[in-house]
């Protein structure tokens, strides 16, 4: 009894935080997925992380069910597959032929280079990629989220009982640090204020001074391009 009213006056206190989470991933999600539902899963991942949470592993509460609340909408939009088959096809085929083209050439590709390799012009290619942003945002983010302020509570997650999977989520995140490194300035700059400030791809045009759908393809070739070169992961 005691158990479940306290879960309870974790849910009423940190509701906030689900509704920010919610609102986050709202802001990067077509118009067709409604913020009532995200809030839904996310308040089932906040009620999970008041029944899980041990504070003997150093991470707060807060940074804890964070990580299970994005975790719970993450799961839920995953299970829906809105994801339209061909934007799967074409992801697969723009990662496919980045991959030839940096191997061809040993550097970077660039977007007309990438077009060129699926034999399509640069517009379209820019149709493809604006399509294939959604569908990564979900994998990429939970790849980039494991940064120095969730990686300790992320490692530390009392449902894990393998500490091998706990190494190896810990050299994925160490992977992907290194190859944004090897990303341009600007594709860095991009990330880094999508992820980490949370700023949405609008907002992002006004920091750089370009239009939001020139983001969304600077967006949409950095994470394509670390898909490529992560393929083995």
């Amino acid at each position: 009894m005691y158990e479940q009213q306290y879960g309870q006056h974790k849910a009423e206190q940190y509701a906030y935080l689900v509704k920010r989470i919610a609102l986050h991933i709202k802001a990067r999600m077509p118009s067709s997925v409604q913020l009532e539902d995200l809030i839904q899963s996310g308040m089932l991942g906040l009620l999970e992380a008041s029944e899980k949470y041990d504070d003997s592993k150093g991470a707060s509460f807060e940074t804890y069910a964070g990580i299970r609340i994005r975790g719970a909408i993450v799961d839920e939009m995953r299970r829906g597959d809105w994801v339209p088959r061909s934007v799967h096809r074409n992801k697969r085929e723009i990662t496919e032929a980045i991959t030839r083209v940096e191997k061809r050439l040993g550097r970077d590709a660039r977007d007309t280079e990438v077009a060129a390799e699926l034999n399509i012009d640069i517009d379209e290619y820019y149709s493809m990629t604006r399509d294939c942003t959604v569908s990564r945002l979900v994998s990429l983010e939970e790849s980039l989220e494991g940064n120095d302020e969730h990686g300790p509570a992320t490692l530390n997650d009392p449902r894990s009982e393998q500490p091998e999977r706990e190494v190896g989520a810990a050299a994925l995140r160490h992977a992907v640090a290194t190859q944004i490194k090897r990303l341009s300035e600007k594709e860095q700059l991009v990330l880094s204020l999508y992820y980490s400030d949370e700023l949405n791809l609008k907002e992002i045009g006004l920091v750089l001074g370009v239009s939001e759908s020139r983001v969304s393809q600077i967006h949409s070739q950095a994470a394509a391009r670390l898909k490529s070169r992560l393929k083995d992961w």
